[in-house]
């Protein structure tokens, strides 16, 4: 069943993955951050990024889990 938790859960872990394969967003050499050029600390912030969301999502489904089990069990 699709649930509005589920969605929430497939953005967070879908995110990453477009914002590494649009390249063309990235690939260039400025605005630098403290010397370093874009294309790396572009990079970098989203492993910190993709830790945050991955976190998330498997929180969001810990709880759908625990819905889920407290709906059945009580149904049964």
């Amino acid at each position: 069943m699709v649930t509005p938790a589920r969605v929430v859960i497939a953005l967070c872990l879908f995110a990453p993955f477009v914002a590494m394969l649009w390249v063309g967003s990235y690939a260039k050499v400025d605005p630098a951050f403290i010397g370093i050029p874009f294309f790396y600390w572009y990079q970098m912030l989203w492993v910190l990024i993709s830790t945050a969301l991955t976190m998330i999502a498997y929180k969001l489904w810990q709880r759908d889990q625990r819905a889920r089990s407290t709906k059945g069990g009580a149904s049964e």
